[in-house]
């Protein structure tokens, strides 16, 4: 099993484990305004079934990036993590949300990623703690950055042209490049860079996501940028849509 498949398999269960503790179901969760806790756990424990669906050609996904599937039942946590660890390595694509042909195998970092984050949101509403470890953050970048492109806001992004450099502190560096509000991900030719982000990953996490504000973590040193056109920083993360 490699690190991602034990990252997912990990998470299913602590996700599960939170589940059991929802003695408050319908409960409002922080961070997704409009869902309750049954909701959020139902949406959760249909994904990894959807995911696998999708990379074998079948079931559906929206064509808007940011429409929200069918909330379900949720499974229960021993079938949602056989699921999950079910879904494995397969060399194949599959379509995903916003009508976007994209690897499965590096779809199992957005799926780590549902784990990770919508965990967070319930933690917070149960008051319970929810650590995040940084080593799964750079696994949900790599299948955050094939899908990102159709998570662009017209609104904000619309014409926007700029060249972002994304250090993940401890690990990677991705490039963003947007070119008239059309965004490519670690181009072939960058061009000039006019901001370098440097951040600290579970901030990074967050902070993609839309479940902080960036005005703290810069206050705080999380994030730190520099270059040609500094001021851009504090906005990219809002040049797409919510997730």
């Amino acid at each position: 099993m490699d690190q991602v498949s034990e990252a997912l398999r990990e998470m299913a269960g602590r996700f599960a484990e939170l589940a059991s503790k929802a003695s408050t179901p319908e409960r409002e969760v922080t961070g997704t305004p409009g869902w309750s806790i049954v909701d959020v756990l139902g949406h959760v424990s249909c994904v990894p079934s959807r995911y696998r669906e999708l990379a074998l050609g079948r079931g559906a996904n929206p064509h808007v990036a940011d429409a929200r599937p069918s909330r379900t039942g949720p499974e229960t946590g021993d079938e949602l993590i056989a699921t999950v660890t079910e879904f494995g390595d397969e060399p194949r694509t599959m379509m995903f949300d916003g009508g976007q042909r994209i690897r499965a195998g590096r779809a199992r970092g957005t799926l780590l990623g549902e784990f990770v984050v919508h965990g967070y949101d319930i933690a917070r509403t149960l008051g319970q703690p929810w650590p995040i470890t940084a080593a799964h953050v750079p696994m949900i970048m790599d299948g955050l950055t094939q899908v990102i492109p159709g998570w662009v806001n017209a609104m904000r992004s619309g014409g926007h042209t700029a060249t972002y450099e994304y250090r993940l502190r401890g690990f990677k560096r991705y490039v963003f490049r947007f070119d008239s509000g059309t965004l490519t991900v670690d181009p072939a030719e960058t061009g000039p860079i006019d901001v370098c982000l440097s951040i600290e990953p579970v901030t990074a996490l967050l902070l993609n996501y839309g479940r902080i504000g960036p005005v703290r973590p810069a206050l705080s040193g999380q994030v730190l940028a520099w270059g040609r056109k500094p001021w851009l920083a504090p906005g990219f993360s809002r040049r797409f849509l919510p997730a």
